[in-house]
């Protein structure tokens, strides 16, 4: 009886302290770990969002950047830091999703291991090749892939990465195929796009456009309902031919799992508030982000959408045979 009621009480102090370093919190500076490396999308929105939020917990939030091993390097950091709302990460549903299905020996469970702060921006893909290529149009690219598919390759984020599972899916809806070449993050595979060494890139508008409109790449098509107002000039990919592509991909940020509730709620106000402010709102319609409506917002809302694609992506990844280098 006595060791019950001796367990019971240091339990209770356990969760009395985590309550009062919660009602402080923060009093430091926060890690945004990103799984990926600077210059890519997912980097992008992060530093977009990470001011912001900054600016409204009165702390600053240092987006790490973490890349390599499929996302899992960034992961593991995560899910191993003490859950104190000090070390939280920006992901997106290559890591927060997809990561589970390619890497199943890593024990990585988003759903059991992380606990949802909320949704940032939805973003569509675009296909982008190199000038170097010659290609202008996707009817030409596909034809080329049929043609000398293994002369063709996609640079991508890195293995489970959603540019390489979207080139991935885009070879398997056009029944073509191409090399796939991993790099530890966007920004390396698209510096080699610009220079030509890779041929094409499938990556978020946060990336493409502002390229494509500098004229350092030629965008394809975009992974939209509709033409972009950002970029006008380039068609969807249904225009183009290939209707069955249709891809575009949720931003979010998270923190391990056993963050007290009351940090998770601070966090949680803070992306809200982000994401009213005009500046952000700027920023992310620039780059065709779509902000979540109201419902979308939060939580509970990201954790719902979490659990309901890692099983979504999981019969995806093997409808399409979709394996890691």
């Amino acid at each position: 009886m006595k060791k019950i009621f001796l367990a019971a009480l240091g339990a209770g102090l356990i969760a009395l302290g985590a309550n009062a370093a919660a009602q402080g919190y923060p009093t430091r500076a926060i890690s945004m770990v990103v799984p990926y490396a600077a210059g890519g999308s997912t980097d992008g929105l992060a530093r977009i969002v990470a001011q912001a939020m900054g600016e409204n917990l009165g702390q600053t939030v240092v987006v790490e950047n973490l890349g390599g091993g499929g996302t899992m390097i960034g992961n593991q950091r995560v899910v191993r830091a003490a859950p104190d709302g000090y070390t939280i990460t920006f992901g997106n549903m290559g890591s927060l999703a997809i990561a589970p299905s390619l890497y199943p020996k890593s024990k990585f469970d988003p759903r059991r291991d992380m606990s949802a702060i909320g949704l940032v921006a939805t973003v569509p893909m675009v296909l982008s090749v190199s000038k170097k290529s010659g290609i202008t149009t996707l009817p030409d690219f596909v034809a080329r892939l049929k043609k000398h598919g293994a002369d063709v390759n996609f640079g991508n984020a890195g293995s489970g990465s959603t540019s390489h599972i979207a080139a991935a899916y885009f070879m398997h809806v056009t029944q073509t195929q191409g090399m796939q070449i991993p790099y530890r993050g966007a920004g390396p595979a698209i510096a080699d796009l610009m220079a030509g060494t890779v041929d094409a890139v499938i990556d978020q508008t946060v990336t493409m456009i502002p390229i494509h409109e500098g004229k350092r790449v030629t965008a394809l098509a975009v992974a939209s309902a509709s033409r972009l107002p950002q970029i006008p000039d380039v068609p969807t990919f249904a225009e183009a031919g290939v209707p069955d592509f249709n891809m575009s991909v949720w931003n979010g940020i998270a923190a391990p799992a056993g963050t007290p509730p009351a940090v998770i709620a601070r966090l949680e106000q803070a992306l809200a508030a982000a994401l009213k402010s005009p500046g952000v709102r700027e920023s992310l319609d620039k780059l065709a982000a779509q902000a979540p409506a109201e419902k979308e917002q939060g939580a509970a809302a990201f954790q719902a959408l979490i659990a309901r694609d890692v099983p979504n992506f999981a019969a995806l990844i093997k409808d399409a045979g979709i394996t890691v280098n």
